[in-house]
């Protein structure tokens, strides 16, 4: 299969809307995962939209849009408290979309996080108790944002709210 097929067979198997790593892509196709993560940066380059999140890479479709309301957050609070956080979010019907820091030197540095339930707020805490990693927030003191989605600005509203009274929410 040359890299033309197989961008095809990637586009494909990421079609599924399941998230697959770029270890489980590559057994699939029988490369390694470096070729997956080259292929996958050819076809972001050719407008495919692509995102890389904590549990894998996922085609990301116009209807995941679904027409709800968006709002960044500028939230701070310690590495023990993020199950909080992001069930706070969820458990109120919000999405957290992203994750992003403005970095001193870099800039802004973001990462998709889709965490869409109680259950992948669950994981993604496992997967940081486990991790040697470091959230991205430890660059800046604590202090991130984050894009949540809801159906409604009303819901947003008292997202922001139930932020606030936690202490989460950074008032500039």
């Amino acid at each position: 299969m040359n890299g033309v097929q197989r961008r095809e067979q990637i586009a494909a198997l990421l079609s599924s809307r399941k998230p697959l790593t770029g270890t489980e892509l590559a057994r699939q196709l029988g490369v390694s995962r470096q070729v997956i993560v080259q292929d996958v940066a050819l076809m972001r380059a050719e407008d495919k939209n692509i995102l890389s999140t904590n549990k894998g890479y996922l085609l990301y479709h116009s209807s995941d849009c679904d027409g709800s309301c968006r709002r960044v957050f500028y939230v701070r609070h310690t590495t023990e408290q993020v199950r909080d956080e992001l069930l706070c979010i969820v458990e109120l019907g919000g999405r957290v979309l992203d994750v992003s820091v403005e970095h001193e030197l870099y800039g802004q540095i973001r990462a998709d996080l889709l965490i869409n339930t109680r259950q992948d707020a669950e994981e993604f805490c496992q997967r940081l108790s486990t991790s040697s990693g470091e959230p991205l927030k430890v660059l800046t003191r604590d202090c991130h944002y984050h894009t949540i989605a809801a159906p409604s600005e009303r819901l947003l509203d008292v997202i922001a709210a139930e932020l606030d009274r936690k202490g989460f929410l950074v008032h500039l």
